[in-house]
């Protein structure tokens, strides 16, 4: 039987909540605990829907964590969906070996910087929407461009109508695709849409629309599970959720072209 992957979560808000559901759905994770912001009221633990005792993972305060708690309660991973500064804590779980996911928008440049000196000491992935879907659309985006450089590009955002901020994943495709954000990202804030991006390209005759939509919060928890499950295997070093797929995109072209020779 193959060893589960010991993870623990930090944030449980409505992302980290969907994102516990599938860890503890998951048959080769094993959630140890969850980190919360604000003490728990009646929630002990991180899914009421899970029965046995086994299915739970217990919920923590993050102001009653001691300095030893990696080395009492540890986990191979850790999956953060909490705040912008939840990479100031980061510390002594690299100390410890243990690898970190860090899903979260908007990360400043100091953050990032600070998430690839501890990438020296331990294996960290970052991105801003660890959906696999949209990390596919990043990509085809950029080759897309590459192919028809002259066409217009517009960035299009929907979300829930509480999101203050704009996306931090549109922020992302338009730096990618060499964009000025205020100018070609557009931001609709209505109803309770959980995500969706599109990327505009428009030619003379055509348009060619790119699209990816969250149905679910569920998909941040199958994409974090995606990644965890290839960034176990790597050394120390900083990674994207982007270098996962064209790394698979490599491996499917090359069988491709394999099959086309024979």
């Amino acid at each position: 039987m193959t060893k589960k992957i010991r993870a623990g979560l930090w944030g449980f808000g409505r992302a980290g909540k969907a994102v516990a559901g599938e860890l503890l759905a998951h048959q080769d994770f094993d959630l140890q605990w969850v980190i919360k912001k604000h003490p728990p009221r009646t929630i002990r633990y991180a899914s009421q829907a899970f029965h046995r005792e086994e299915d739970k993972a217990p919920v923590y305060c993050e102001k009653d964590l001691s300095s030893d708690f990696y080395k009492n309660f540890p986990v191979d991973i850790i999956i953060d969906f909490s705040d912008a500064g939840s990479y100031k804590r980061y510390a002594e779980a690299v100390q410890s070996g243990i690898k970190i996911i860090s899903a979260i928008s908007n990360l400043s440049e100091p953050a990032l910087a600070t998430l690839k000196l501890h990438a020296q000491h331990t294996a960290i992935l970052y991105s801003p929407n660890i959906t696999v879907g949209i990390n596919f659309l990043m990509i085809a985006s950029s080759l897309f461009q590459k192919i028809v450089p002259h066409a217009d590009i517009e960035i299009v955002e929907e979300h829930f109508r509480e999101k203050e901020d704009t996306s931090g994943t549109a922020l992302k495709i338009a730096k990618s695709l060499g964009l000025d954000n205020h100018k070609h990202v557009n931001s609709i804030r209505v109803g309770g849409i959980v995500g969706k991006h599109e990327v505009i390209f428009g030619l003379k005759n055509q348009t060619i629309r790119l699209v990816h939509e969250s149905i679910n919060k569920a998909a941040f928890g199958q994409g974090a599970i995606f990644a965890a499950k290839w960034l176990i295997d790597q050394p120390a070093g900083f990674y994207t959720m982007e270098e996962i797929l064209m790394e698979r995109m490599r491996q499917q072209l090359s069988l491709m072209e394999t099959h086309v020779a024979t």
